[in-house]
């Protein structure tokens, strides 16, 4: 799996789910729609400047999606069209929901983001957990084994899905 794209650099730390996505706009029943509401309540944010258009790479700093364990952030990320989110350090429930629902949870060095936020586009490797700049830099990251199967099947329920799907198959081999 391969992320190739634009960065949207939101140079904060501590950004928690409701600035990810306030509560109010908490009012749907599926996963869509909530990423037009992304970060609006964070001063300052460029998320609708034409040039961040299509980004597909969030950039950010430290403790990313600290506050409720709202898995709506991640709904709201995912439908505004990222793929991956690169920070320092996430919250751990945020973390969890990243892998619960395909989007790729990457924590590099301080420095290592730095020189991203120098970046405009990047090269994102997932099997082989790397970070590709345009000036050719490689930045390794970590997945846990199993939690990076969720990520390359498009997160939790679609990896046990296929593993449901598995078992159906070898039961009637063998019935």
């Amino acid at each position: 799996m391969t992320i190739k794209g634009k960065i949207f650099p939101l140079e904060r730390s501590n950004i928690d789910t409701d600035q990810i996505i306030p509560a109010r706009h908490l009012t749907g029943i599926t996963k869509s729609g909530y990423g037009v509401h992304l970060f609006e309540d964070v001063p300052g944010t460029t998320i609708n400047d034409p040039k961040y258009k299509d980004s597909s790479v969030l950039l950010t700093k430290e403790n990313f999606g600290c506050g409720s364990s709202r898995e709506h952030a991640v709904w709201a990320i995912m439908d505004r069209g990222f793929k991956a989110v690169i920070a320092t350090s996430f919250a751990r429930i945020f973390e969890e929901n990243c892998y619960n629902n395909g989007l790729v949870p990457i924590k590099l060095s301080p420095e290592e983001v730095d020189k991203l936020f120098k970046e405009t586009e990047c090269e994102i490797d997932a099997i082989n957990q790397t970070v590709k700049t345009l000036k050719q830099e490689v930045f390794k990251f970590e997945l846990d084994p199993l939690k990076k199967e969720f990520i390359l099947r498009g997160g939790f329920l679609k990896f046990m899905e296929s593993k449901v799907l598995k078992i159906r198959e070898w039961e009637k081999l063998h019935s």
